[in-house]
């Protein structure tokens, strides 16, 4: 049984899952997200759920189902390095977005997408740790990844863009749509924040502080 995340989940959605919003701010580490993929209109999501081709690790998809527990993904400092909680996160840094529910991290590699033949993304790893393939540079404007703004995450290993394309799975996730990484950069990369629970800046004299958007 994993440890930590779960009892986050049932905390979220006993407070109901129907936001409307992000807000503003920027987005710190530690905070629990759902990312909505702008030009779709669905949400990154994983389960238990293994690819049957490719690396055969814990598929990644998305969901049009703004109310699904398996969307959300916490917020955490690229591999190896410590992030502390609070600590806004800067454009053009690398993170880690870890998958709450299983606490497996979103990772790719060179394995080809099962349905567009674009680069396969994946959930891997054990309690949140995985290996230097699931570390992201997020892509925005200014100085801060703002909440309400539409940023870009590229791979830091393989430089492609996390992405959807429009492809969707039958059996047994039937509608969802294949999430993959993309060479070339287009309005089918961007994503923006929408549902979570968000830890506020921190500031030396303050503790932590959760807003909360539910």
């Amino acid at each position: 049984m994993r440890r930590g995340p779960v009892p986050v989940v049932a905390f979220v959605l006993a407070l109901g899952a129907a936001a409307r919003g992000a807000g503003s701010g920027p987005v710190t580490c530690g905070s629990v997200v759902k990312l909505l993929n702008v030009r779709h209109n669905v949400r990154l999501h994983s389960h238990d759920v293994r690819y049957g081709s490719g690396s055969g690790q814990q598929s990644v998809t998305g969901v049009s189902a703004a109310d699904d527990g398996n969307s959300y993904w916490r917020v955490r400092g690229r591999t190896a390095a410590v992030c502390e909680r609070g600590q806004p996160v800067r454009c053009g840094q690398a993170i880690r977005l870890t998958h709450l529910s299983t606490g497996r991290n979103l990772h790719s590699h060179h394995f080809v997408s099962p349905l567009s033949g674009n680069q396969e993304v994946s959930a891997f790893g054990e309690d949140g740790e995985g290996d230097y393939l699931d570390d992201w540079t997020v892509l925005c404007s200014g100085t801060y990844w703002a909440r309400d703004s539409e940023v870009r995450f590229q791979h830091a290993s393989t430089d492609v863009f996390l992405s959807v394309t429009g492809e969707q799975y039958g059996r047994p996730i039937n509608g969802q749509r294949e999430v993959h990484g993309m060479a070339t950069s287009s309005q089918n990369n961007y994503w923006k924040v929408m549902e979570g629970i968000f830890i506020g800046a921190q500031h030396p004299e303050s503790n932590t502080k959760l807003i909360l958007v539910c």
